[in-house]
């Protein structure tokens, strides 16, 4: 029960990653709040108890007024905000393509959502974290900008920001005992990937060849990493990203 007594916020919480890391949270003792843009009422009745601990808010993080309701929704509900996690984010959707080819809209939408989204989710937070006294961000990043895979180059460009993102605000936060971390996922089975064909063909065997751990990776392998930002186990660790995938990229 290392998050017991905590409450914590996951953007896009509603499904894959991010529905395995509010099932962590919970098991973990914390009261949650699923932020999605759709489903997040419906995932938090699936996952409803006796605690009443877990509660779903509609939340698009590319809109500032609906982050900041995001974060009075949690206030409302359980009082504080001791965690947030950054899990929001646009991949699966995503065709590989020659940088050259890439829309500009698209562009723009990717780094609207995978990078100011995490920001203004961020900055919702962290005045509840402030008055409290400190608090935990997680921000979900990609192991793809470490190793600069090619044909998503807006996706790829996007997650490196959140890794520099990760550590300026890590030295802006850390005087209010607000740590700021990353967990960076390989190519993951997530509900999304599954979903599409593309992705699988063309990732899905490369990415289990490349890894020491020669397996498919999946939603509930990243949650370790997740939950030990989220606690105090990692209560004097601040601006790191954690690479989870297999041993695909030593960081």
């Amino acid at each position: 029960m290392r998050c017991s007594g905590k409450v914590a916020i996951v953007t896009g919480g509603a499904m894959g990653i991010g529905q395995a890391i509010v099932q962590a949270l919970l098991a973990e003792g914390a009261s949650v709040v699923i932020a999605d843009r759709e489903g997040a009422a419906e995932a938090a009745k699936a996952l409803d108890n006796a605690q009443n601990n877990v509660v779903g808010v509609p939340c698009d993080v590319s809109s500032q007024s609906e982050t900041e309701a995001m974060a009075s929704a949690a206030l409302e509900a359980f009082g504080r905000i001791d965690v947030l996690v950054n899990n929001a984010g646009i991949y699966s959707s995503l065709q590989m393509t020659p940088f050259e080819d890439l829309d500009i809209d698209e562009w723009r939408r990717v780094l609207e959502v995978n990078v100011i989204g995490q920001a203004m989710a961020t900055r919702a937070v962290v005045p509840a974290m402030r008055r409290q006294g400190g608090g935990s961000v997680v921000n979900l990043s990609s192991g793809t900008p470490f190793k600069g895979v090619p044909f998503m180059l807006h996706y790829v460009a996007s997650k490196g920001a959140v890794n520099a993102m990760t550590k300026a605000l890590a030295k802006e936060l850390g005087a209010a005992d607000i740590r700021v971390n990353g967990v960076a996922p390989g190519f993951t089975l997530s509900d999304g990937v599954l979903e599409n064909p593309h992705q699988l063909e063309k990732l899905q065997e490369i990415s289990r060849q490349a890894r020491v751990i020669q397996r498919d990776q999946h939603p509930d392998d990243i949650v370790g990493a997740v939950i030990f930002f989220a606690s105090q186990d990692s209560a004097f660790v601040t601006g790191q990203t954690l690479v989870v995938d297999g041993g695909a990229y030593f960081h």
